[in-house]
């Protein structure tokens, strides 16, 4: 996609110093949070789709995992000093990228937030799920599972992370205003891995053996515990947050009853043209939220689940120089 042009550098004059006339290509520089997770790949298709809509060129460039806080942000800096049109960023704290988006403002690069707010005003437009929202619909979700009597625990995301926070937040404002009964004994952080939220899964398992539910906030938090649950063959029900093959394939078995999905898709190719729209000067809203659903075995095949669950990663990520 819009690959690298050929630029030839041509003398002038002999007194003069070589010189290099560049043609300017409009560039939009996506920084996610993590590369690995199904999510962000959806994003990036969806980012890709937003750069042939616009014909304007994207870069997209993320570190591996979501506590890579310092590597993001040198991330957000090489953008900077590359001087790129715009920047869409999924900032993985709310306060550290303060300094970094200040500094891309004071370059009048506009900056786009995705999937996560943060501490600063410096931004051109917010493009998220209602993530404070998807949080209620999974207290929702488990009281009405549980009857509104039990206890659980809730395998959290990241200390710092917006968009996962207000998950948590709504979760447990909705669970408590709604479900009284409902008791959380324990709240640990699966640091976005699936291994991590696997082991304080089992050993919240162990701590509780009469465990009635588990909430998970993120992809990998909600893998680690179905996969902890079926190792141990558990009774708990568990509510979770995003999709995967993996956890589709959990909820097929039995291991997941539920899942709040976003729509990642539409969020990067939301992302990318509020950035474009950012460098042409038009104008637009400063938040726009996308509404998350909750997904089970009853709604599985419905057609808008399914589309929402299956983008076409291949189409897009598979056009790319």
């Amino acid at each position: 996609m819009f690959g690298n042009k050929i630029f030839k550098c041509l003398p002038v004059a002999a007194l003069l110093a070589l010189s290099c006339n560049r043609e300017h290509i409009t560039t939009v520089a996506m920084i996610p949070k993590a590369s690995a997770d199904i999510f962000w790949q959806s994003v990036h298709a969806g980012a890709v789709k937003g750069s042939l809509d616009n014909q304007v060129r994207l870069v997209w460039d993320g570190p591996p995992n979501e506590t890579d806080i310092a590597d993001e942000m040198q991330i957000v800096e090489t953008m900077i000093n590359r001087h790129v049109d715009a920047i869409a960023l999924a900032p993985s704290d709310r306060s550290a990228f303060k300094i970094v988006v200040d500094r891309a403002a004071e370059a009048k690069i506009p900056v786009i937030l995705y999937d996560s707010g943060m501490d600063s005003e410096n931004y051109r437009t917010f493009v998220a799920t209602d993530n404070y929202l998807g949080g209620e619909m999974g207290a929702d979700r488990m009281g009405e599972l549980l009857n509104g009597k039990g206890k659980i625990v809730m395998v959290k995301t990241v200390p710092g992370g917006a968009s996962t926070t207000a998950r948590e937040d709504g979760f447990r404002h909705e669970l408590n205003a709604k479900f009284p009964g409902i008791q959380i004994l324990d709240e640990r952080y699966g640091m976005a891995s699936i291994a991590q939220s696997l082991t304080v899964t089992e050993n919240m398992l162990t701590a509780h053996p009469d465990l009635d539910g588990i909430f998970c906030s993120n992809e990998s938090g909600s893998t680690g515990a179905a996969q902890a649950l079926k190792g141990r063959h558990g009774k708990a029900k568990l509510v979770g947050f995003d999709s995967s093959p993996t956890l589709l394939s959990l909820m097929k078995e039995g291991w997941v009853n539920s899942l709040v999905i976003q729509d990642p898709f539409r969020m990067g190719e939301m992302a990318f043209t509020q950035a474009v729209k950012a460098i042409r000067g038009e104008p637009a809203e400063k938040k726009m939220f996308l509404p998350p659903h909750v997904l089970n075995l009853q709604n599985f095949n419905d057609a808008s689940m399914q589309a929402q669950l299956h983008p076409n990663l291949k189409k897009y990520l598979g056009s790319e120089d």
